[in-house]
């Protein structure tokens, strides 16, 4: 068991399954409604609870009627959440997802009024207690900050970024990371056609780092000194596709601390990734293939 700290967002998802998404002004009727935790850092916490290791999340969170419902999943999972920094102002971010029966896909739109985590914050927590970091790629400058005083402090100490969706300043966090997680969006927003291209690419400038891409449905790719591995994904109907990029990186970081090798890890990943999608949430996970 390993102690990991995630640092980034909680949110909650107010989730409406539908037959199939709608067109434009089109008017359709609700099949399921749901209210849960969500957010891409304490997505991947309760992953790797799951898998076995003690998970800590740093994150803000606002004192409204809704905080119940984050911080209850947490403590169901065991999360620590002693660094979490409780906001006077704003509301917690909500994300209003439709989710369609038809295809899996999830379409969601966000909305967030609250202050981010800040260097300050994280400074007073005792990094020594941790055996990996991992952050989500927002709030550019104050994680740029946190990251290089992670690896400052215990350099030895594995660091991962998740790279999800493009904003100024973003690549300034690779520098500080050992395993950088992209997302297919962000290859896109990049102009590459393929992980391949995108592993590639980037893994020439950080030979030393993991550059893994994950690629929706068709599987997932990765580099380590510009040698590139790719897994097929497994083929599946997908019932709900949310959150299935934060199992995957969970995964990854799951076997890396195992010290698999990086095909053994992107095949259990993949394998993960894949039994979430045939399931709603992502509770109730496998602990191997």
């Amino acid at each position: 068991m390993a102690n990991i700290l995630c640092t980034g967002i909680a949110t909650l998802d107010i989730i409406n399954t539908v037959e199939n998404y709608p067109a434009e002004d089109d008017e359709i009727r609700i099949i399921a409604h749901e209210k849960r935790r969500g957010g891409n850092a304490t997505n991947t916490a309760v992953v790797l609870s799951q898998l076995g290791h003690q998970c800590h999340w740093a994150g803000t969170l606002a004192n409204d009627s809704d905080q119940h419902i984050i911080l209850s999943e947490l403590q169901a999972f065991n999360i620590n959440y002693d660094y979490c920094d409780f906001q006077a102002q704003g509301k917690i971010p909500t994300s209003y997802i439709t989710l369609s029966q038809e295809t899996g896909s999830r379409t969601i739109c966000h909305y967030r009024d609250l202050a981010e985590l800040t260097f300050n914050a994280f400074k007073k927590i005792n990094l020594q207690a941790f055996d990996w970091f991992h952050f989500e790629g927002r709030n550019i400058k104050q994680t740029m900050q946190m990251m290089q005083w992670c690896k400052q402090q215990y350099p030895d100490i594995p660091l991962s970024v998740e790279i999800e969706k493009p904003c100024e300043a973003i690549c300034s966090l690779f520098s500080f990371a050992d395993i950088i997680f992209f997302s297919q969006s962000y290859a896109h927003s990049l102009n590459y056609t393929s992980a391949h291209d995108l592993c590639q690419s980037i893994g020439k400038q950080y030979p030393e780092k993991i550059i893994s891409c994950a690629w929706g449905k068709d599987g997932a790719g990765a580099s380590l000194q510009e040698q590139y591995v790719w897994q097929k994904a497994v083929v599946i109907k997908a019932i709900d596709t949310l959150a299935a990029g934060d199992v995957f990186n969970a995964a990854m970081i799951d076997q890396q601390l195992k010290k698999t090798s990086l095909k053994s890890s992107l095949q259990y990943a993949c394998q993960l990734a894949a039994n979430k999608c045939q399931r709603q949430g992502i509770t109730k996970l496998s602990r191997r293939n």
